[in-house]
């Protein structure tokens, strides 16, 4: 039974929560570039006009690509707050990751698939961290299952610090945040106009704009993760992160690709390897 409530809230409040999320970051951002800035409710509203646009699409299997994509991601996300495997949540995140990719790379647009592209290599960026996390977590708590890792006795930050502080390294790849928002960007300075988002229209995009929306919730989470011991620091910290994230995307310029991927691997081995390293002959 209380699995059920938890995956029914996250599909009805998931999308509510990130849109929330998605507005208080450009309320934050007009404010720190000394901007009047859209309020707070305006990802709502520019999504609400997408589903009321027409979708033009370049064809059907990107129809089926993006719908699955959608579908996957919330699905990841019913699978973490339901308490179940990490590793299975973390390879459900990558499927949905790849279905995003197969949809930029099934139209005919350059900067689609340039973007696509892109897309492919932050994967390969941020991977390696979240794997280290999760075995790491495991190591910790000796448990794969959420809903143990939640019932862990002391806070995970305490054994982890390296590897949490790899994984909000490359979380702001995961959010799509300069100085990493190679392949996709809410900001007018892209080269590649829309990148993997570019030949999505209507509905379509709005579909894509929600699967974040629920993507950016559960990622959060796993920042919780590290604090779950005590909610209230563990939400306290999960806010500092979004907040910190946000800081970093207005005053970073993006790098090339190259630096993302040499840094998010430099990081992974010298924080994340070594804190497992040091975990191992410890224990």
């Amino acid at each position: 039974m209380r699995i059920a409530i938890s995956v029914i809230l996250f599909i009805i409040l998931g999308p509510l929560i990130g849109g929330l999320l998605s507005g208080l970051d450009r309320v934050i951002t007009a404010k720190m570039q000394g901007r009047v800035g859209p309020p707070l409710l305006q990802p709502f509203y520019d999504v609400s006009k997408l589903l009321k646009k027409e979708t033009l699409l370049v064809n059907k299997t990107q129809d089926f690509y993006v719908f699955a994509f959608l579908v996957l991601i919330i699905f990841t996300g019913c699978l973490f707050f339901a308490g179940e495997d990490l590793l299975l949540v973390v390879f459900a995140l990558t499927l949905a990751s790849v279905l995003l990719v197969l949809a930029a790379f099934s139209t005919s647009s350059p900067y689609s698939h340039m973007g696509a592209e892109r897309e492919l290599i932050q994967m390969m960026s941020y991977e390696p961290m979240v794997i280290i996390m999760t075995v790491g977590v495991y190591m910790v708590t000796k448990n794969f299952y959420i809903s143990k890792i939640v019932a862990f006795d002391k806070p995970l930050i305490m054994y982890l610090p390296g590897v949490f502080l790899g994984f909000l390294y490359v979380l702001t790849i995961k959010f799509r945040k300069s100085p990493f928002d190679l392949s996709m960007s809410h900001h007018a300075h892209q080269e590649i106009v829309r990148g993997i988002t570019t030949e999505f229209t209507g509905k379509k995009l709005a579909m894509i704009e929600i699967a974040h929306w629920y993507e950016n919730v559960f990622l959060l989470g796993f920042i919780y993760l590290f604090f779950a011991n005590n909610p209230v620091i563990g939400i306290i910290a999960t806010l500092a992160a979004f907040i910190l994230e946000i800081f970093i995307d207005n005053s970073s310029a993006r790098v090339k690709w190259e630096i993302t991927m040499v840094s998010s691997w430099v990081v992974a081995i010298s924080l994340g390897m070594v804190n497992i390293a040091v975990l191992y002959f410890i224990g």
